[in-house]
């Protein structure tokens, strides 16, 4: 490894240690009654704690520093002063950038006792990433990852959805390539040792098809069916690869 790449992944480590870390301190905090904003604020005062910044944040006019997306919202859902439920399952999605760097990560949660198809269905969007993560290694091709996504998430009677997908991530908050959580093994640009990328699946529990709405942001499935996501920063190395935004305190039904 160059010290070029060395450098990169040195700097992504750093930015996404602080962005896991941010996630396991919201996981604290979920419970019936919160507002969304409160985990936004948790999200904006322990990343500026940590001498970084929340990449989020008037980022093409976006006002939070952080997403919280629950139930049937899909991405980019806006921090308010709507309270959490009982049964509800939200991802909260933070980017963290630090020392010119970006740590991009996102974390399904459940609020109390959740239903078993939410259960099912945030299990198997973990599943998806996870499976997809495995498979990385320098030569292999960015449509053996959206095969591997989409082959899980299929048999298990989900969707995925086609409209948003991972992206290069670096001194950048997106960049190419675009990660697609669907497609054709053996298809498509071959990984790279150095390449920096999210792989972020957004899994419904119904169709794939989603709306904006007027906010011009908050992502909604069109069928209202509950709506699931994970993700990660993932670098390439020769024979494997590293993920940059994994937390050692993480269990994916805690």
């Amino acid at each position: 490894m160059d010290n070029n790449i060395k450098n990169a992944f040195d700097k992504t480590r750093l930015a996404g240690s602080i962005a896991a870390a941010a996630l396991d301190e919201v996981k604290k905090i979920i419970k019936p009654g919160i507002t969304t904003n409160k985990i936004d604020k948790l999200c904006y005062e322990f990343i500026n704690d940590h001498g970084a910044y929340s990449a989020p944040l008037y980022y093409r006019g976006f006002t939070k520093s952080c997403c919280t997306s629950s139930n049937h919202i899909v991405c980019h859902g806006i921090p308010s002063e709507k309270t959490l439920r009982e049964g509800n399952i939200i991802n909260v999605d933070v980017t963290v950038l630090k020392d010119g760097w970006h740590g991009d990560t996102s974390r399904m949660f459940q609020v109390g006792e959740i239903s078993i198809k939410a259960k099912k269905l945030v299990n198997t969007t973990y599943d998806s990433m996870m499976k997809a993560i495995k498979i990385l290694k320098e030569g292999v091709q960015l449509g053996d990852i959206g095969y591997t996504i989409q082959q899980h998430v299929e048999k298990e009677g989900f969707s995925v959805i086609k409209d948003f997908c991972g992206h290069g991530i670096g001194k950048s908050f997106h960049e190419q390539p675009s990660i697609l959580h669907y497609g054709e093994k053996g298809k498509g640009e071959k990984l790279k040792e150095g390449m920096i990328f999210t792989i972020e699946p957004m899994i419904n529990a119904g169709g794939y098809e989603t709306k904006t709405l007027n906010d011009g942001w908050t992502a909604v499935t069109k069928d209202k069916s509950l709506s699931a996501q994970f993700e990660h920063t993932v670098g390439i190395k020769k024979n494997g690869y590293e993920i940059f935004t994994e937390s050692k305190n993480f269990k994916i039904n805690d």
